[in-house]
């Protein structure tokens, strides 16, 4: 039997989606850092100032803000605060913390020689004031010889407090920009921004988030604050720096086991600020609505915790800012082995001896994996989270994955290619082991494992059969939870990339297996074709394909969507019959975010 092709049409008006498919010289004026001064502590009343001869922060007590932080001689921060929105069951914003404020001393350098100094701010919910219907106390601390300031912060919602969802939940700290003007992320994107007059002088683009630049050094380029999104997971130090004074200020992730999403959430990390004044910005999103959204629900009456960090607003100087960068990725890797931190005593922050261990090895056995593929387990991600459950609320109901949970925690660590895995620092509690692997479609899970304090849990090895619906006689791109491996795959991160589609593809994609290549005639993303007025219409993608043999029965068609963003489905003919509709794609608006990856489905 002789098939010619087979197409697939995109019915889509409002936006677009990303679809991946398996079938210096150093600054001498800085004085030398007093590393071996101790830590102080000052009360003025209205702030705590803890101050170690290197770095000095004030916190306002009344807001539980960052009033200043100073570094070298220099004032870096605007401010740094906690922010979220969301709703409270039966109405109400959760904008504000509770009313109820308090602060404290939670370590008195005084007591320790000055060793380190911790404060905390504490917001207790009131019914009678609203608010966030959890009581939330944001800690600070800073230690002696060091060069950043810790944070963390700890949510509890208690019995008798109304229910709420969160739709976006970060720490936020918008520099100085006066001496920030270099944003670092990762090694592709380290560059000095438009200035925050730059900006506001900016032509309005598509969306109010992106700006063309009729000004200053980038004169003509487009600026856009998700072009500086990244996996959280895969980004452990990230921030800003100073070409003139050259000083940097980043933050240091050194645990993912508290961020929305596991090990492949996409969010944002820095950018200039959207609003008037464009000033340098930087992000900790551990919970977000972004490209696919995490969930974080409660009901009423529900018993929840939940500590966000500790993380780290680390600060460095004395080279230029893509070394200082470097020098703050060395510094991450310092603060990871240093996890779970000895000196946090908070009751709901086990130490490493009442955290377990779990290890073992997963095994491929697919006979239809590729030669080049065979038994092999290419960046294989195994994790520890909680079993997929469902959710009726206004925000993110259905079903919540590890994808998309920001309730709970989770643990990750890469597997070698044998695969060999060991998860340090868990959590006591009761978990599903999750994997998955580049090359391989879907993933593995295994229920009902249970981890106590201290335990030392051996797996053994655990065989993983992929899922087949019958011998499978092409494929294009890899299995990999992206579209990186496709056209503009590697430079996705510039604004209105999917405008230049239907040039580069005036005839739509015609892609032959056996003969085209997926790295240049499959693009990273399905556009619309875009009409005089503006608005979208369908763009048809084509696949010609010939089978060596006859045959007979059933056959699927298996799509891996990285992202998508449809009103009307992605519908699908083969030799011009339709055949049917996809039409249950969630919404993860990754395109018009110039990004690569979402919410990750599989469907057939």
């Amino acid at each position: 039997m002789r098939l010619s092709e087979l197409f697939k049409k995109i019915r889509r008006v409002a936006s677009p989606f990303a679809i991946s498919i398996c079938l210096a010289a150093s600054f001498s004026a800085l004085s030398a850092e007093p590393e071996n001064a101790p830590v102080t502590l000052s009360d003025d009343g209205p702030t705590f100032t803890l101050n170690n001869g290197i770095v000095s922060a004030k916190i306002d007590k009344r807001s539980g803000t960052i009033a200043g932080l100073r570094y070298a001689g220099q004032e870096l921060l605007l401010s740094g605060y906690w922010s979220q929105v969301g709703r409270v069951t039966g109405g109400g914003d959760i904008a504000r913390f509770g009313s109820k404020r308090s602060s404290s001393v939670k370590l008195d350098p005084a007591s320790n020689g000055g060793a380190r100094a911790e404060v905390a701010c504490k917001f207790e919910y009131d019914k009678q004031s609203g608010g966030l219907p959890c009581d939330v106390e944001l800690c600070y601390a800073l230690e002696r010889g060091g060069r950043g300031l810790y944070m963390y912060a700890i949510w509890e919602h208690k019995a008798g407090q109304p229910g709420f969802s969160v739709g976006e939940a970060r720490a936020a700290f918008k520099f100085n920009p006066k001496l920030f003007d270099f944003l670092g992320i990762d090694s592709r994107r380290l560059r000095v921004l438009p200035s925050g007059a730059d900006w506001d002088r900016g032509e309005a683009l598509n969306i109010k988030e992106a700006r063309r630049m009729t000004t200053g050094i980038h004169k003509g380029e487009p600026e856009h604050k998700y072009d500086y999104s990244a996996i959280l997971a895969d980004t452990p130090a990230y921030g800003w720096a100073s070409s003139e004074k050259q000083i940097g200020l980043w933050l240091i992730n050194p645990s993912i086991e508290y961020l929305a999403g596991g090990p492949t959430k996409v969010e944002l990390t820095g950018h200039l600020d959207v609003n008037s004044g464009g000033h340098p910005t930087l992000l900790n999103m551990w919970h977000g609505s972004h490209y696919g959204g995490s969930v974080l629900n409660v009901s009423d009456d529900e018993a929840w915790s939940k500590i966000v960090g500790p993380f780290m607003l680390y600060c460095n100087s004395g080279s230029a800012p893509e070394k200082l960068w470097r020098e703050a990725q060395d510094a991450a890797l310092k603060e990871r082995a240093a996890w779970p931190y000895a000196w946090v005593s908070a009751r709901l922050y086990p130490p490493t001896a009442e955290r377990g261990c779990v290890s073992g090895k997963i095994e491929l056995k697919d006979p239809q994996a590729p030669p080049d593929r065979e038994g092999k387990l290419a960046k294989l991600q195994v994790g520890l989270a909680v079993e997929a459950y469902g959710s009726n609320s206004q925000r993110g109901g259905g079903l919540v994955d590890w994808q998309r949970d920001s309730k709970h925690y989770q643990f990750w660590t890469r597997a070698d290619e044998s695969g060999n895995f060991k998860i340090q620092n868990v959590r006591p509690g009761n978990y599903t082991l999750y994997a998955f692997a580049d090359g391989v479609l879907g993933e593995f899970s295994r229920t009902n494992i249970s981890v106590k304090a201290g335990d030392k849990l051996e797996l053994g090895t655990l065989s993983w059969t992929p899922v087949r619906y019958g011998k499978q006689v092409w494929e294009i791109g890899i299995p990999n939870r992206s579209a990186e491996e496709f056209k503009h795959g590697d430079d996705y991160w510039h604004w209105g990339l999917y405008n230049g589609y239907a040039k580069e593809f005036p005839n739509d994609v015609n892609f032959t297996i056996g003969r085209s290549d997926y790295k240049k005639d499959w693009n990273y993303a399905q556009p619309p074709r875009l009409n005089a007025d503006g608005r979208g219409q369908p763009s048809t993608w084509t696949i010609n394909f010939e089978l060596p043999e006859t045959l007979h029965g059933k056959a699927t068609l298996r799509i891996a969507i990285a992202g998508s963003r449809l009103r009307n489905g992605l519908d699908v003919s083969l030799n011009d019959k339709p055949i049917g509709t996809i039409a249950d794609l969630p919404d993860t608006g990754v395109m018009h975010r110039d990004g690569i990856r979402g919410y990750w489905v599989e469907r057939k």
